[in-house]
This record gives structure tokens, C-alpha cells and sequence, in this order.
């Protein structure tokens, strides 16, 4: 996914490829239009930050979150 069409909602997750410990919730998507950046909170120690995410980067949908932590 480019940056161009990379798109999120509070809620969702960022999950950086190749790093575990760099999966985090989006907190707050200051554009309107939902493109970056966003304002993530690491699931590994809570920090805070915002991130504007390259091409190893990946939203994951919080709808699908749910229903993957449910099956």
C-alpha cells in the first residue's frame, strides 16, 4: 500500500513488517481524509508517537482486528 492510498480510522492498527514489537492503534488521524500521519500507541510498551508509515508498513482495520481476536 502506498502512501497515496493509505487510509486509517482511530482504531485500527499499524503493523510495521519484519518488526513485531512495532504493532500500534491508531489513536488519532489528524487529516480528515484518514492519510497519515497518524498518532499511534505501541502495543509493545505504550509509547506514543506520531508516524507518518513507509512501504513496509500496513493498516489492518479494526473491524478485522475483532473478528480475527474472535475466531
Amino acid at each position: 500500500m502506498n502512501r497515496a492510498s493509505m487510509r486509517a480510522q482511530v482504531g485500527d492498527r499499524l503493523v510495521v513488517a519484519g518488526d513485531p514489537n512495532r504493532t500500534g492503534v491508531v489513536i488519532d488521524v489528524p487529516n480528515p481524509d484518514g492519510s497519515p500521519p497518524y498518532v499511534i500507541k505501541w502495543l509493545s510498551d505504550g509509547h506514543i508517537a506520531m508516524v507518518f508509515p513507509d512501504q513496509y508498513a500496513t493498516i489492518v482495520p479494526a473491524d478485522r482486528v475483532r473478528s480475527d481476536s474472535a475466531s
